[in-house]
């Protein structure tokens, strides 16, 4: 089992919020290497509302604990009323193509009879990821069977000129203490052009036991294995990661006695981890997450030394 050491706290909103769009949380902190000197950290800001917006978060990369620059203004507002992504959305991944930066995100919208809809947009850059532009104002994964309220792609990866993509579906809800939650859980396709999904897809991961979703995967290549974080919850409360190994990133085996974090005594990440994705850094790896609350306090990260760098984990950067 690998042992994270925690760095702490690096984001918090409440000291280093930047406007009203930045009121509190930061949720699902991305990272990409804009340097050998910069991480910039790119992650979904609530307002008072507690409606998302995408912006980002500059970081010394020898020491990710240090802030060099926020930025002033989303990279992606809220789209036009009435469509997918009106109510916010959160960071699905950032992936380098030739046309651009390409951003996934999940686009949130409210609706009378359900919590929410969330299904997945893209956008692009074109100016090295300050501003994105959305490809279409439709999402690139929309509603179909087995998947009415939830299509969230977390994961994408360009393989021997293929777009693979990992993402969380749902169907329904779990009423725990009289409120209602999201179920879901993670599945897999590949496709030429990421703005066409193709009807096929395979699942990777189902809710086991007391776990009514699973999701948020971030998939990464370790050697000729792949190596999937995600977040579980059950029926209990416990919001926490997992990892899974596979051979193929289709077929996988869970083993979360290895993902080598714990819970906090006391502060921001006492109560929930969720969300880790990595990067490396020279002989280390970075994990960036959330804590309690799904992010509200802002993001953390944890690090991993003496990464073996013969085969070692391919993470973007």
């Amino acid at each position: 089992m690998c042992a994270w050491i925690k760095k702490g706290l690096v984001f918090e909103t409440a000291h280093h919020s930047v406007g009203a769009w930045m009121r509190h949380s930061a949720l699902t902190p991305t990272p990409y290497r804009l340097s050998s000197e910069l991480i910039r950290v790119y992650a979904g800001f609530r307002d008072a509302d507690g409606v998302s917006r995408i912006g980002y978060v500059d970081l010394r990369a020898d020491d990710p604990t240090d802030i060099v620059h926020v930025g002033a203004e989303p990279v992606l507002d809220i789209g036009r009323g009435g469509c997918f992504d009106d109510n916010g959305m959160i960071l699905g991944d950032i992936v380098d193509a030739p046309d651009g930066l390409h951003m996934f995100y999940v686009g949130f919208q409210r609706v009378a009879k359900a919590k929410f809809l969330a299904f997945t947009g893209l956008a692009i850059s074109r100016d090295g990821g300050l501003h994105f532009e959305r490809a279409q104002e439709t999402p690139i994964l929309d509603r179909a069977h087995g998947r009415s309220t939830i299509g969230a792609v977390h994961s994408v990866m360009r393989e021997n000129g293929r777009w693979r993509m990992w993402y969380a579906v749902g169907d329904d809800w779990e009423t725990i203490g009289g409120r209602p939650f999201p179920r879901y859980h993670i599945r897999y396709a590949e496709t030429d052009d990421p703005r066409v999904f193709p009807r096929n897809d395979r699942i990777c991961l189902q809710p086991r036991g007391s776990e009514y979703r699973i999701g948020r995967p971030r998939v990464y290549r370790f050697g000729d294995r792949y190596v999937m974080y995600f977040t579980r919850g059950n029926v209990t409360g416990e919001y926490f990661p997992g990892v899974a190994y596979s051979d193929d990133g289709i077929t996988w085996e869970r083993h979360d006695e290895a993902l080598g974090v714990t819970l906090s005594e006391s502060g921001w990440d006492s109560r929930v981890i969720c969300y880790p994705a990595l990067i490396r850094h020279r002989d280390k790896l970075l994990m960036f997450y959330n804590g309690n609350d799904m992010g509200v306090d802002g993001f953390g990260v944890a690090e991993l030394r003496d990464v073996s760098t013969g085969g070692g984990l391919h993470v973007h950067g």
